[in-house]
């Protein structure tokens, strides 16, 4: 049984045909986990930006006398900043 198995398709390029922005997000994560960075970053220029912002996700419910928000906020900003010009350069250059 492999985790390969498990991951889901992309419903935009299943039923469309075109890919979203998070097309890669799995394969990404889960080469990172493999040790295959450079590749997981080919993949997915956002996977460690995502990943950070995952880590501090679970340290806002850990930890709940501080305040995660901002940390959080900038991260979402700079994730899908990177997603869209990402996904724009792999698509028109």
């Amino acid at each position: 049984m492999r985790i390969e198995d498990f991951m889901l398709s992309c419903p935009s390029k299943k039923f469309l045909g075109i890919e979203c922005f998070g097309c890669g997000t799995q394969r990404a994560i889960l080469m990172v986990f493999q040790g295959k960075f450079s590749e997981a970053f080919q993949m997915f220029p956002a996977v460690y930006t995502l990943l950070l912002f995952f880590c501090f996700v679970g340290l806002n419910f850990i930890d709940r006398k501080r305040n995660y928000g901002q940390v959080l906020i900038i991260l979402a900003i700079v994730n899908s900043l990177i997603m869209v010009f990402s996904y724009f350069y792999k698509h028109y250059f």
